[in-house]
């Protein structure tokens, strides 16, 4: 608190009448705060500007040295020199396995895999290419997503078509396959 100082004031006042003369004299002591010294407030301002200051430049120091270490980590990574991919090739003694999947596969169902038998595997694996290829180049046939599976000369079809006709053309289709001796039609009809 800043020191007061302490003043005094007088007055006096004289009041005539036609009779009488009298005079009244009156003192006030008044106290004012000195004004020489620096109020709490600015005090407080200038504490609040020094700390924010303190943490800018603490900030900035901290963001530059954070930039430093992630120019260094770009740098030691550009550096390097990026692993060498080695492919191995085994060879083949059976036929790869067949993947089923049905057109929109169902959410819950997961990929049927089924190996084909390695002892008729040259016919099966000449007829599932031939009716593969012939799926793959019939416009009407390649968008259903069939699926064909070729043992010992049966063929298992699978998939899902909007009509009873469309599904009697793809097992012709399938039966006119040299080699096919039987066809499992198990489309689903969904129309």
């Amino acid at each position: 608190m800043a020191y007061e100082q302490q003043e005094s004031r007088s007055s006096r006042v004289v009041a005539e009448t036609p009779t009488s003369r009298r005079e009244v004299t009156q003192t006030d002591a008044v106290r004012r705060p000195d004004r020489d010294g620096i109020s709490g407030a600015t005090v407080g301002v200038i504490v609040v500007v020094a700390i924010a200051l303190a943490t800018v430049v603490v900030l900035l120091f901290m963001n530059r040295q954070a930039d430093e270490d992630v120019n260094a980590n770009l740098a030691a990574q550009a550096s390097q020199t990026p692993p060498q991919t080695t492919i191995v090739q085994q060879p083949a003694q059976q036929p790869p396995p067949v993947i089923i999947q049905q057109a929109p596969p169902a959410p819950a169902q997961a990929p049927i895999v089924i190996n084909q038998p390695a002892a008729s595997g040259s016919n099966d694996s000449a007829i599932q290419l031939e009716i593969d290829k012939r799926i793959d180049n019939d416009p009407t046939y390649s968008k259903l997503g069939l699926t064909v599976t070729v043992i010992d000369g049966k063929a298992t079809v699978t998939g899902t078509v909007k009509s009873d006709s469309l599904k009697s053309q793809v097992e012709k289709m399938i039966r006119s396959v040299r080699g096919v001796k039987d066809v499992d039609n198990q489309i689903i009809v969904s129309g």
